[in-house]
């Protein structure tokens, strides 16, 4: 690293910097705020921890490069910037050299420029770095943060909500993360941000950043944004208004959903309409972002249907609407959704589409993301015996893979389990569960729950109901939202019947594809006439007619859980109708239906195996049975095959006719039940298993 002598700045050569970079970034007449003017100072002059919570477009951003060309002048070293998503890294990268600042990045996407960007930080060329959380949390780059935060003159976290356990998107590696870097450089300048803190999390940082902190924290106020909401819509009515919106509202926007699936099948729809659209969601690669990002930026694509995956750090100036199809689970991360629109506007649309099933998809998200004892327990039991990869925890512990990747990364902020390049180790730590801690937050979300319904029913000003939300020293009414105006945007509060009909027949018309097991979990003790070691001999790609909350079935999937009987009858044509759409993939037609013995709906079951064979002239055979106590829900998912394995079995005397079988059931979770099921079969004599179920759940 290079030797500096570092030099005491004066105010007036503050401003001096400040007023600089203000016109590189924003023209000669700029003007500093003056939080910016003041927050700046207490960096550069009195080598402050600061904490700055404003609105976006405020000029965050601009506080950081002015301080960093300050500290830069004065001798000091680099300025290190943690960003938790790489959109912001590539936007800051390129705001930051409009600043007059030589930055450069290390990401996930350039791991060919690494050696070549370390090198200019060992020679002081770089005045400013940006790294991802994931990048310091490698074990190999983190090795160099010492070195690397003895040649640092500011740290830099923006999105500072995220290492906050109040926070509404709390990312607990990016917690820990925060404290090494603190730990590391007592006595560096830090600098944290955000638009989406609310006084419990600005305290909660501050705290961490300890007590002299200085907070700086304005009105979150957005005049551009015309906020409102339509309610009362059903599934199939939501996907039919963003479908008649994006015919008549100018410009290119983000069209939010809360989940996966619901971002794929609504951009899938809205493309069959011939909209210019895209989804965006965790699944996709990072290049994949990429390049739907800078399609939307270049005003390529109408919209981009998108999950939480696209929100802080996306910087498009001219983003003109922002439409959510279901509420976020709270008030703080809608705020922080619609806040990408309208940064250079005047005005920008921000509708909310409530949906029935918002509640649900909150409760899963809230119960996915606290550690139970007993997963926790789970999961150092698993890694007892050396390290272990994701997949094969998954397998061994049977936790969900979302589930299970909370559980590690809290585990992983307090140091009980540690990231190897062979998998996930436990450090020997004890953990000891914070209960008050965790219902404190169960009560903080059930409370944020409690808001977003009253903002979805409109209860008062909706732009002064966010910032009442976000704890804003002065909220106001907007006049412009539909609570101050009475007014809904086009197309008010009923859709097309042409948009709801064709909602419904594309919703109805998705393949649903099951993808079979392919593992058997680790220490099966062998079972009569299977192997259960290694690669599953069992079921082909299969079928169901709907996942998860689809829309296209909700009001028939509603009842489901209700008495048992027989099948509804819509249900019943629509199986008939993913029969008729699957066949074409089969290569030989099914010899035979069976079903899979019920305990909950026997009667339902059977009414699908016969209403198929029935239609599909196909002979239906009874094959399976059950015996003993049901498999435990909640178990590994070794316990619970082993407990499959020793219930379910061929009927004495059963012929299994050689040929493809089609197995049915109303309902498939975790899939081991139909993959035993399947492998039975197999060994019976059926040269293919074809699962076709009513409905997969997540």
């Amino acid at each position: 690293m290079a030797i500096r002598t570092v030099t005491q700045l004066s105010p007036a050569q503050v401003d001096q910097h400040i007023a600089s970079v203000l016109s590189l970034l924003a023209g000669p007449a700029a003007v500093a705020r003056d939080d910016q003017r003041a927050a700046v100072h207490a960096l550069t002059v009195d080598r402050a921890r600061v904490v700055v919570v404003q609105a976006t477009g405020w000029g965050k951003s601009a506080v950081y490069w002015a301080a960093a060309a300050a500290l830069r002048a004065a001798g000091t070293g680099l300025t290190l910037v943690v960003s938790p998503l790489l959109a912001l890294m590539r936007d800051q990268v390129s705001a930051a050299q409009r600043a007059g600042l030589h930055a450069a990045t290390i990401n996930s996407t350039n791991i060919d420029e690494w050696d070549t960007v370390l090198a200019d930080v060992d020679a002081g060329r770089l005045d400013v770095l940006l790294v991802s959380p994931e990048r310091l949390a490698n074990p190999r780059f983190a090795a160099r943060i010492p070195q690397l935060l003895a040649a640092t003159g500011l740290v830099v976290i923006d999105e500072a909500h995220c290492i906050s356990d109040w926070g509404f998107d709390f990312r607990p590696d990016y917690q820990r993360l925060a404290r090494h870097l603190l730990e590391l450089a007592p006595g560096t300048p830090v600098l944290a941000t955000t638009a989406t803190a609310n006084a419990r999390v600005t305290d909660d940082i501050a705290k961490q950043f300890g007590v002299q902190t200085v907070t700086f924290r304005g009105s979150l106020a957005r005049s551009s944004l015309r906020l409102a909401v339509v309610g009362g819509l059903g599934a199939m009515q939501r996907w039919a208004w963003v479908a008649d919106a994006l015919d008549l509202v100018e410009g290119s926007g983000i069209v939010y959903t809360l989940t996966v699936a619901e971002a794929e099948r609504l951009a899938a729809f809205l493309a069959s309409l011939g909209h210019d659209v895209a989804a965006y969601t965790g699944r996709l690669d990072a290049d994949e972002r990429i390049r739907i990002e800078e399609l939307l930026r270049h005003n390529k694509l109408k919209a981009v249907i998108a999950t939480s995956a696209l929100g802080m750090g996306y910087d498009k100036p001219d983003l003109g609407f922002c439409l959510h199809v279901g509420s976020p689970a709270s008030p703080v991360a809608y705020y922080q959704q619609v806040g990408r629109a309208g940064r250079a506007l005047d005005t920008a649309l921000a509708v909310l589409l409530p949906a029935e099933s918002d509640e649900r998809i909150w409760q899963y998200f809230a119960t996915a993301s606290v550690p139970g004892p007993h997963h926790v327990q789970q999961v150092l039991e698993a890694l007892r015996h050396g390290p272990m990869s994701v997949p094969a925890l998954e397998s061994q512990t049977g936790i969900r893979r979302t589930r299970l990747d909370g559980v590690l990364r809290l585990l992983a902020t307090d140091d009980i389990v540690v990231k190897q390049p062979d998998g996930w180790a436990a450090t020997g730590a004890n953990y000891v569960h914070d209960t008050l801690k965790w219902e404190a937050l169960a009560a903080m979300r059930q409370a944020e729950a409690a808001l977003m319904r009253r903002y979805a029913a409109g209860d008062g000003c909706l732009m002064q109901f966010l910032q009442q939300s976000l704890d804003d020293p002065d909220p106001q009414p907007c006049g412009r939202c539909s609570v101050c105006t009475g007014e809904l945007p086009a197309p008010g509060i009923t859709p097309s019947s042409r948009a709801v009909a064709a909602a419904r027949g594309f919703a109805r018309a998705v393949d649903v594809v099951i993808e079979p097991r392919k593992l058997w979990p680790p220490g099966l003790s062998a079972a009569p006439g299977l192997t259960t070691k290694g690669r599953i001999v069992s079921c082909a790609p299969g079928r169901a007619l709907a996942f998860a909350d689809d829309p296209g079935w909700g009001a028939e999937l509603a009842c489901f859980e209700q008495v048992d009987g027989e099948l509804d009858q819509t249900l019943a044509d629509g199986l008939v109708e993913v029969m008729r759409r699957w066949k074409h993939h089969w290569g030989e037609r099914p010899v035979a239906v069976t079903m899979l013995p019920s305990r909950r709906h026997p009667l339902r079951v059977g009414s699908i195996a016969a209403h198929l064979g029935r239609v599909g002239k196909i002979p239906v055979i009874e094959t399976l049975q059950v015996s003993g106590p049901p498999p435990p829900t909640d178990a590994a998912s070794g316990a619970r095959v082993s407990a499959l394995l020793a219930g379910l079995s061929l009927m004495p005397d059963t012929s299994v006719p050689r040929g493809p079988i089609l197995l049915v059931d109303d309902q498939y979770r975790t899939g081991w039940t139909m993959t035993v099921a399947g492998a039975l079969l197999r060994s019976a004599g059926a040269t293919a298993v074809l699962p076709l179920v009513v409905h997969q759940l997540p």
